[in-house]
């Protein structure tokens, strides 16, 4: 529970602990990730969903509404429906993407994966997500689970965040390392 707690932080976060503890309970652990998975994609494709959930200008009256019909078109599960209502009500609506994030990462934890953050130069392909998925599987010892990001400043290599380890094999990292061993010469 203390691990679950540390994941978990924030306002986010604990409205995702007690979803989480409400899934566990009514065993819809995985009902309720799809669901989440799927309304997270619609939210991020939909810039019309996207600021009815963040705009301060609705009043929760109007969110209520909204969040709703779209809960009935995607048939979301009942607590994935009363989770996104207790957010509504409660002004925490723009929280939502925060807490989907904070339960995928409880249910990883309870499927004994490990998350990873990897962040390149260019996007990854296909074949290159398989072979680092099979390299970091073999350094945590377990199946690693992780997001990719594109940041073209590193210039190339991987920047990998495995919970607060860190391995940056980036070229822009490994310059500027030469460029302070240079000025101590």
């Amino acid at each position: 529970m203390l691990a679950e707690k540390a994941i978990a932080s924030g306002v986010a976060g604990r409205y995702a602990l007690a979803l989480f503890a409400l899934a566990e309970e009514q065993s819809a652990e995985s009902e309720v990730a799809a669901d989440l998975a799927h309304f997270k994609t619609i939210l991020e494709e939909s810039s019309e969903l996207r600021n009815l959930v963040e705009s301060p200008i609705f009043n929760k009256d109007q969110q209520g509404e909204g969040i709703n019909l779209v809960a009935e078109k995607l048939a979301l599960h009942r607590l994935v429906r009363n989770f996104l209502g207790v957010l509504t009500v409660n002004r925490r609506l723009d929280q939502v993407a925060a807490a989907i994030s904070s339960y995928e990462k409880l249910t990883a934890v309870k499927r004994g994966e490990v998350t990873a953050t990897v962040v390149s130069a260019r996007a990854l392909t296909e074949i290159q997500k398989k072979d680092l998925a099979a390299t970091l599987k073999d350094i945590a010892g377990r199946a690693v689970k992780f997001e990719t990001a594109v940041d073209k400043e590193l210039l190339g290599g991987l920047v990998v965040q495995i919970g607060s380890q860190v391995v940056d094999s980036s070229i822009r990292t490994k310059l500027e390392s030469l460029k302070m061993s240079m000025k101590g010469v």
